[in-house]
């Protein structure tokens, strides 16, 4: 039959696999949330550059959309004086518009006039021309061009000219209005880096216009417009580089140039310009090292969180760990326990079947025997009864059931009594007493006797014969009574003053190895605590060991 291990089983090698386990996830927990930032990261490069990209080209919608119609407010009545005022305007505002060209145009349906571009009756020729634009010192430079130049050789505005008429020259057009979809149409003129405008005329002047154009006979009339050319040049556009830390560059490059690899960049992307814009991108560039800082950045926060999760199931893992010590511990105490008490309980109850059998087996007793066999049984029995006692004793004062029976006591003659009964009981034992009070202290006497004797006790069985010696002072200062024990015995390692006063434990030296259920110091701890006093401790090996007891003058039971 296979022998049953009975001892306390701790699991090491589980706690062992819990810790790697838990490594071992923390560390592909750091990796997948690494692989995971530089993906979000990257993928926020290739989708924030349509915000840049609107904040960039902000300016140019706000001159296109809202700035250049403003010029249809003057209905055609435009002057040089109020065109060279516009252009200025637009100029120094919007630095992306490098020149721009101002026509005085006429719209007739009067033969005798000059037109330069005509279809059926109505045709357009221009009154005056100017140019803008400003020099390297930000001055307006004005240049008139020739008063009535060929407009046919003008292909912005007889591209606009030739849509106009041809959308005139419909069966049904609406009398009413004209579609926003319709004034892109026919009044702007839009090429790469090239913006033309005909400001937009009445709907009056539009039937007027179509009557011209296809009645021979409609009245003679003259209209005047506002034609504008506006050239752009993209790479004047200001870029608006709102996350710096995605883009490291962001540029305004031509479409057509070829990008040449740069060893330093390491991810780009790239948006095509509307419009007359079109001939060039906006170009986002960032080197490694730029986007390392930005997944550190958001990875940090990540691995700080993923980090504490770690140590609180390291932390788990020490309680568990903790737990079994204690547990191997407390199992080892109890065992200790049981064991101690047994032979503690089997000694005396030996003892006295022995002398049991020996009386009963005798044929006569004498008076010196049946004296000597009842002093060994009334030794024995209170043996028992003292260990009851105590067991007992320590029980109701964890179970908080023990009474107070607490007196005022004159620690003089108290001390005196337990000196002498030591004397008898220990002739061997070296005693110096000292004591010096004045007042009584209140305390349970038969609690205080225990804590003495048990102090006594350990001083004369944990000392080598040649050095049983003991030490007692009973003083009284302002606030307390103190009681010290000082024995010159073996001593007590620093390491084990956290333990000595726990239930079960036993100091291991080779006066310990039995006789000892490991109550006396936390009996003593518990009594005296349960009395209102505190007990200390001081200790070296192989020099003695000092046990000092601390009571208030004026102790109060609650």
């Amino acid at each position: 039959m296979a022998k049953i291990d009975s001892r306390y089983r701790k699991n090491f090698g589980l706690l062992l696999v819990f810790l790697l386990f838990v490594t071992l996830l923390f560390v592909i927990s750091v990796f997948f949330a690494r692989t995971i930032t530089s993906n979000f990261v990257q993928t926020d490069f290739n989708n924030r550059k349509a915000e840049v990209f609107d904040e960039t080209i902000k300016d140019f919608n706000e001159f296109f959309q809202e700035k250049i119609p403003e010029v249809a407010y003057y209905q055609g009545f435009m002057d040089s004086v109020q065109a060279k005022e516009f252009s200025s305007t637009v100029l120094r505002k919007y630095p992306f518009v490098q020149k721009i060209e101002f026509s005085d145009i006429v719209f007739t349906n009067i033969d005798s006039a000059q037109r330069q571009m005509r279809i059926g009756n109505f045709g357009a020729s221009s009154k005056s021309s100017y140019q803008y634009q400003l020099s390297a010192d930000y001055r307006l430079q004005s240049t008139k061009q020739t008063a009535s130049g060929d407009l046919s050789s003008n292909e912005e505005l007889y591209s606009v000219f030739l849509r106009l008429c041809t959308w005139l020259g419909r069966d049904q057009i609406d009398t009413t209005k004209i579609a926003n979809t319709e004034i892109y149409k026919l009044f702007y003129n839009i090429q790469p880096g090239k913006i033309s405008y005909l400001n937009i005329p009445r709907m009056t002047d539009i039937l007027a216009f179509r009557n011209m154009m296809i009645d021979a006979n409609y009245q003679k009339s003259v209209y005047e417009q506002d034609f504008y050319v506006f050239y752009i040049l993209p790479t004047k556009m200001q870029v608006k580089n709102k996350y710096t830390n995605l883009y490291e560059k962001v540029s305004i490059k031509p479409v057509v140039d070829q990008y040449v690899l740069n060893e330093d960049v390491y991810l780009k992307t790239e948006i095509a310009l509307p419009g007359a814009l079109s001939e060039y991108k906006l170009q986002f560039e960032s080197s490694q090292n730029h986007i390392s800082k930005e997944i550190n950045k958001k990875f940090f926060p990540v691995v700080i969180i993923l980090i504490l999760i770690y140590l609180i199931l390291l932390s788990l893992g020490y309680l568990i760990y903790r737990n079994v010590l204690t547990n191997n511990r407390m199992y080892q105490l109890q065992y200790d326990f049981i064991n101690n008490l047994t032979h503690e309980f089997k000694t005396p109850v030996s003892v006295i079947k022995i002398a049991g059998n020996n009386i009963k087996s005798a044929e006569q007793l004498s008076d010196g025997d049946r004296a000597m066999y009842g002093r060994i049984l009334d030794q024995e029995a209170d043996k028992l009864n003292s260990l009851m006692n105590k067991l007992l004793s320590f029980a109701q004062i964890e179970n908080k059931s023990i009474k107070f029976n607490g007196e005022y006591i004159d620690l003089k003659e108290f001390s005196q009594h337990i000196f002498e009964s030591t004397r008898i009981k220990y002739p061997d034992l070296e005693l110096q007493t000292r004591v010096r009070v004045k007042d009584e202290i209140y305390a349970d006497p038969v609690l205080l006797t225990s804590v003495f004797q048990n102090l006594i006790d350990n001083a004369y069985k944990y000392s080598s014969p040649s050095k049983r010696f003991l030490e007692i002072n009973v003083e009284q200062t302002k606030k307390n009574f103190v009681i010290l024990f000082n024995d010159r015995g073996i001593g007590i390692d620093k390491k084990e003053f956290n333990s000595i006063f726990k239930k079960f434990y036993r100091v291991k030296n080779q006066f310990n190895q039995q006789g000892s259920i490991g109550l006396g110091l936390a009996f003593c701890k518990e009594i005296t605590e349960f009395m209102g006093g505190e007990i200390k401790v001081e200790s070296e090996l192989n020099v003695g060991t000092s046990f000092t007891l601390v009571f208030p003058t004026e102790v109060k039971n609650g």
